[in-house]
């Protein structure tokens, strides 16, 4: 898995998830359940993450819908 955006915008995470799977390619949303434990004072950002053979496709496509600058570094899961 790799982790192509951090953020505790709620709205860019479900911008970022639904752009993916009209793109046909399925995000993982991780650290939600993390979020509501802490109370949902965005203390901890929540990730999408991507299979590693759909990296590339994502980046591009999470590019051209604006998301460049949300996007994380490489990294994995």
């Amino acid at each position: 898995m790799i982790v192509l955006i951090r953020t505790n915008d709620p709205v860019t995470l479900s911008f970022a998830a639904d752009t993916l799977r009209q793109a046909g390619i399925e995000p993982l949303v991780l650290d939600t359940h993390m979020s509501v434990v802490e109370g949902s004072i965005g203390v901890i950002p929540r990730r999408i993450a991507v299979v590693d053979e759909d990296a590339a496709a994502a980046r591009r496509v999470l590019e051209e819908a604006g998301l460049a600058g949300e996007m994380a570094g490489d990294s994995g899961a």
